[in-house]
């Protein structure tokens, strides 16, 4: 319920004189209708609320307009918004006081057209319009981003000279400044000869809106050199901008500046430093102001949170996950996305299932989260969960729900159900388009990724270099050469996209597959980054499978330069020599690898059996049912013409 103390309240004062009497009479009489107000503070439904006003009617003091006004804001706040706009409407005394009250309470409740609609009505009444209904109805423009409402609502300001007021004025700027109209809400600020801290504060909203951090930072300067003192909004502010341009010295600088000049540091004014030396690096520094803090709230641990997931530190993250009094979704979000992000995909699923299990309901980006883990595990069966999940619930499939699940039924083995999904979606981004040409990629459909990526370049999307990765690949997987050589030449004619070091890599790998080893060893050469492991580790890896031994061994040489302890090069080296009779090379090999101490690294693999994900290594026995599973592989083995020792290698 609105305070009595409120504002809209206090400005009974300040009405022009042609409402002077009707305010007076409602001060005057006042005390008549107090148990009125007092059964509308404790009114609990539509049932009661309409009782009180059939007393009121039969008293007379709906007649009053600051009583009916009570009565129309507990309707729309806490009971009816439509039975409250009714009352207003047919209310015998409509006024300005009334009218403020109701646009207040209906922006309170979220009903911004309903506030704008409710002016209208004030206009065509001829009731003119104050000083406090202004700021009110620029806000509910601002939240409908009713830019073109905006300018007329303004040009009724211009005619009764309301722009004068400097509240008024606030809000105009403030409104043009969110909606994006900076240039014009910048020439209001200047043509104003009058400015307080909340003027500059609504211009600095709007770079940072518009994301001109310099441009906001530079305002700051200029604000202090007038001499304006700046409050916890205005520091707020000017720590965002810092934050966002990486600039810690001047973020430390304004800290400090704050605390020395006593700005009122209220939580959110916490959060912005703190959230500065997160984005900066300085995750200490946001540590120590975390354990300052008098107060927090839980965009205070969500921040520190996200911080200590941004440098690594999950373990980090999760003990101080572990001490939030009180989670919200947001913050669920921020660990079960921290966890996919590093690949824990394990560790995202356990913290999803500790999330229900809170009776936290998940939203889209919860959803988004989940299905990029089991894009990661292959899990299956819990994304068709998931994707049952968001049917059942009702959860909006937009661009990014959409791709995530178009990604994980392409990992999970479901290429036809990806199809689906993705010729099902109303809206697709670069990003779907991408993830749908990735998932036919690893599936071997070259051909079908390269005609998916012809259809998203007719549509006007540009492919980045991601998508350029992906079919390529789609090229290297399928043995279309001709296809890759000519996509690889368009990156950069076509696209103006510079070529890196996974696309050589691609390139390199689809030449190799295909015995053009040469071609591939002079693409290496004629590359303008040095060529990393991977790149050698393709040629090494076609050179093996085309028998090509020398430059094999060139290709080896270069991968021991990169890592000399790397087991697995000195395993294929050796295999190599093996497969080419050269059983003395290869003896070299093994006896250069117990040297250096080193061992072939276990193989591991994994299988989800009921939405459970089992892992299992190389001569590992650790599994309650090793014994089964060995009898089962065996039997696999036979079965397949497999040799009984490579089916015994889990646990033999």
């Amino acid at each position: 319920m609105i305070s009595l103390f409120h504002p809209a309240f206090r400005a009974a004062r300040c009405f022009s004189s042609n409402h002077s009497s009707t305010v007076s009479r409602s001060c005057k009489h006042f005390h008549l209708w107090t148990p009125f107000l007092s059964l509308l503070k404790k009114c609990r439904s539509v049932k009661h609320l309409k009782r009180i006003q059939a007393k009121m009617l039969v008293t007379g003091a709906t007649l009053d307009p600051f009583t009916a006004s009570q009565f129309v804001a507990v309707c729309a706040v806490s009971l009816d918004r439509d039975y409250s706009l009714r009352v207003l409407t047919q209310m015998a005394n409509s006024n300005i006081y009334s009218f403020n009250i109701s646009v207040k309470a209906f922006l309170d409740i979220g009903s911004p057209n309903i506030a704008i609609l409710l002016y209208k009505q004030l206009v065509q009444a001829g009731i003119g319009p104050d000083n406090y209904t202004y700021p009110l109805i620029f806000k509910a423009c601002s939240r409908l981003s009713a830019i073109s409402t905006a300018y007329q609502v303004y040009g009724h300001v211009l005619q009764l000279g309301f722009d004068s007021d400097l509240f008024v004025h606030n809000a105009v700027m403030n409104l043009f400044a969110s909606c994006g109209e900076l240039e014009y809400a910048r020439r209001l600020f200047e043509n104003k000869c009058v400015r307080d801290v909340v003027s500059w504060n609504s211009i600095l909203k709007g770079y940072i809106q518009s994301r001109k951090f310099e441009e906001g930072l530079k305002l700051f300067e200029e604000m202090f050199s007038k001499g304006v003192r700046p409050d916890e909004v205005t520091m707020i502010g000017i720590l965002s901008c810092c934050a966002n341009t990486y600039n810690l010295k001047l973020g430390h600088e304004y800290h400090r500046y704050a605390k020395e000049t006593g700005v009122n540091f209220t939580v959110p004014l916490y959060n912005a430093v703190m959230d500065m030396y997160v984005k900066c690096g300085n995750l200490d520094s946001a540590r120590q102001l975390f354990d300052e803090m008098p107060e927090r709230s839980v965009v205070s641990w969500t921040t520190l949170i996200v911080g200590y997931q941004k440098l690594g530190r999950l373990a980090e993250a999760r003990e101080l996950f572990n001490k939030v009094p009180e989670r919200d979704i947001v913050m669920w979000n921020a660990m079960i996305a921290g966890d996919v992000k590093f690949g824990r995909g394990k560790e995202a699923l356990t913290l999803f299932h500790e999330m229900q299990s809170s009776s936290m309901k998940p939203n889209a980006a919860t959803m988004v989260s989940l299905l990029s883990a089991c894009a990661l595990l292959g899990a299956l069966d819990v994304g068709l969960w998931a994707h049952r999940y968001i049917d059942i619930h009702g959860i909006p499939i937009t661009v990014e729900v959409g791709t995530a699940l178009v990604d994980m039924y392409a990992k999970c083995g479901n290429i036809r159900k990806a199809t689906e999904v993705f010729e099902d979606m109303v809206e697709r981004n670069s990003l779907t388009w991408t993830a749908m040409i990735g998932g036919l990629a690893m599936h071997g459909h070259g051909e079908d990724a390269i005609n998916y990526f012809k259809k998203m370049v007719d549509m006007g999307l540009k492919p980045d270099e991601v998508t350029f990765l992906e079919v390529l690949s789609a090229c290297c997987h399928s043995g279309l050469v001709e296809e890759g050589q000519s996509l690889f030449k368009r990156i950069t004619s076509d696209f103006q996209i510079s070529p890196k070091i996974k696309h050589y890599s691609c390139m390199v790998d689809l030449l190799g597959r295909v015995g053009l080893l040469n071609e591939a060893e002079s693409l290496i050469k004629s590359m303008p980054m040095k060529p990393d492991a991977v790149i050698w580790g393709s040629l090494f890896f076609a050179c093996r499978i085309h028998g090509n031994v020398a430059m094999g061994e060139r290709a080896a040489s270069k991968l021991l330069e990169l890592d000399p302890y790397d087991s697995g090069t000195y395993v294929l080296l050796s295999n190599m020599y093996v497969e080419a009779n050269k059983w003395q090379e290869a003896d070299k090999v093994r006896k250069r690898m117990r040297e250096r101490g080193l061992e072939k690294t276990p193989g591991c693999s994994s299988i989800e059996i009921n939405g459970v994900v089992y892992e299992f290594t190389v001569r590992d026995k650790s599994h309650k049912q090793r014994e089964q599973i060995n009898k089962c592989l065996i039997q696999l083995a036979r079965q397949t013409e497999f040799s009984k020792h490579f089916a015994c290698d889990y646990g033999e």
